[in-house]
């Protein structure tokens, strides 16, 4: 039934003709076809990786332009120590405290799976805070670059408003960076949330691997 009778160069052709046909056998563990359980959990990754990243470049947005305008200050100190923790601490270790904070001390959100608006606030929130500090430190050092660039310095000569200085004139070239390190963050998420549907018993492609 497996094919290991056969040679293994017969094996790996079965393999991969299999695989241009869309066919990658059954699993071992499930007794069902593979693709079936991908095509199953892969809807629920993507809408946990959809908001996570669309709520991470939000708040990456607003962070970055102000720890760049607010430079050396104190709210740049203080969103620059967020990033530190977002990438410093474990990922597994933040989303058992926040379960132990909301759902067994305050039990106000549920500690597992999917089924409603409030499944989706312990792991997006978790995910978002590990997405955030790359982005938005991107976002500040490329803001940063453009501020002190000559046409900049002279949108202000002209005597235009500062809010759009920045938000039109600064930011719309400094997201080139930013946004293609976004692409390639978003399709390493589909398959690097496997503690996160582990911890939080998200049925998606993580947890099925």
């Amino acid at each position: 039934q497996l094919g290991l009778d056969k040679s293994q160069p017969e094996q790996y052709w079965i393999f991969v003709t299999s695989l241009f046909r869309g066919d990658l056998g059954d699993s071992l563990i499930k007794r069902r076809p593979v693709t079936e359980l991908i095509g199953t959990a892969l809807p629920n990754s993507v809408s946990l990786v959809f908001s996570s990243f669309i709520l991470s470049m939000l708040l990456s947005l607003v962070l970055g332009v102000l720890a760049a305008t607010k430079r050396d200050t104190w709210v740049d100190n203080g969103i620059k120590f967020i990033a530190i923790l977002g990438q410093a601490l474990p990922n597994f270790w933040v989303a058992i405290v926040v379960i132990f904070l909301f759902s067994v001390k305050l039990q106000i959100l549920p500690t597992s799976g999917t089924g409603s608006l409030a499944h989706f606030v312990l792991p997006v929130g978790v995910l978002t805070f590990f997405l955030l500090p790359g982005i938005m430190r991107l976002i500040r050092s490329s803001m940063l670059d453009v501020l002190d660039s000559e046409y900049v310095k002279l949108a202000r000569i002209k005597g235009l408003p500062e809010r759009r200085v920045i938000w039109k004139h600064a930011l719309r070239n400094a997201l080139i960076a930013p946004l293609t390190a976004a692409g390639m963050i978003f399709a390493l998420l589909i398959t690097g949330t496997v503690v996160i549907e582990t911890v939080f018993g998200w049925p998606g492609v993580g947890r099925l691997l």
